[in-house]
């Protein structure tokens, strides 16, 4: 005799699990899936989201390391995932997604939870993600769970031009300095924001080779760095921008130098722009890169966690994206 289910047991599902490399073809279409679905329900019926490029999600997995968690339907399919990264006090989600046919029965609750508590443990004290901000939908969803609007993410983009000389490189740098490097970029991010620290995804940018670290000095002395990829995002793209995830300098006033670095490398990386995600507080460099001929491409809203927001540098400049 069959036996009858509600909706909701319908689609209950299982977790969190570590979601691993094999895992990332599954992921990927529970990605599309719910992103392609989120366009339509917001009027862009013609929109079809495509798969991210595997790289990319081998270094959000592994950039996330336990905090890359997923959730499985009855059938042991993926329902739904999160992948929280933590880079010292900072804590971030995303890309998260719960597969449409799995929507409103609490799994995104449980998954944003999962989320927020798996960073707090980890000694995060800036909580948050980034969303579409003409989708009402999510933001008011994220609200509920306790996270409040801040400012707008800008991506902007500057045109790749070349320079007298190279930008400076961690990738090509000899074996036996690079620590000593590393440790200077982690010192030049404390200083303006403490407690912060990408020295994973330096280094895993650079072991996967994805990308490189964009090294600015003055004299001997380390004054900033972009941690930029060169990798496609998008699965099956040829390369057309260089994506720069971390952009920190000492000083303001060192930005020009520093896209002058980036729009060269860029270059030499044969892609025709660069591309930044500029923070809604740093309003004078945003200023100035338009001043520098760059263009506005999108906006995402920043959100965190109530008591959790993240503060902004010391006279210089701190940009962390908050997607892979």
């Amino acid at each position: 005799m069959a036996v009858a289910r509600n909706w909701r047991q319908l689609h209950q599902a299982d977790g969190p699990h570590l979601a691993r490399r094999e895992d990332i073809p599954a992921l990927n279409r529970v990605f599309s899936d719910a992103f392609t679905d989120r366009y339509r329900r917001d009027g862009m019926v013609g929109v079809r989201v495509p798969f991210l490029n595997p790289a990319i999600w081998r270094y959000a997995l592994e950039d996330a390391g336990a905090g890359a968690m997923l959730w499985r339907g009855e059938r042991g399919e993926v329902a739904a995932f999160n992948v929280a990264h933590r880079s010292g006090v900072e804590g971030w989600m995303g890309p998260l997604a719960v597969r449409p046919e799995s929507q409103g029965a609490g799994i995104g609750k449980a998954v944003v939870r999962a989320g927020i508590e798996w960073l707090r443990r980890g000694g995060a004290t800036v909580l948050g993600l980034e969303t579409m901000p003409r989708t009402m939908d999510n933001i008011g969803f994220y609200s509920s769970l306790g996270l409040v609007p801040g400012r707008l993410t800008l991506t902007l983009t500057l045109d790749a031009a070349p320079t007298d000389r190279a930008a400076p490189l961690l990738g090509r740098l000899p074996l036996r300095v690079r620590d000593d490097v590393v440790a200077e970029c982690r010192a030049v991010v404390d200083a303006q924001m403490p407690g912060y620290d990408f020295t994973r995804e330096i280094l895993l940018t650079d072991h996967l080779a994805v990308g490189d670290t964009v090294l600015l000095h003055r004299g001997s002395a380390i004054v900033g760095y972009a941690l930029c990829h060169t990798a496609p995002l998008v699965e099956g793209r040829v390369r057309e921008e260089l994506r720069v995830l971390k952009l920190v300098l000492s000083d303001e006033a060192d930005l020009d130098a520093m896209l002058q670095l980036l729009a060269d490398y860029a270059r030499r990386t044969g892609v025709r722009r660069v591309a930044l995600r500029v923070q809604g507080g740093y309003v004078r460099a945003y200023e100035r890169l338009i001043a520098c001929g760059a263009r506005v491409r999108w906006t995402d809203l920043r959100m965190t966690v109530s008591g959790a927001a993240e503060p902004t540098a010391r006279g210089g400049i701190v940009w962390s994206n908050w997607e892979v």
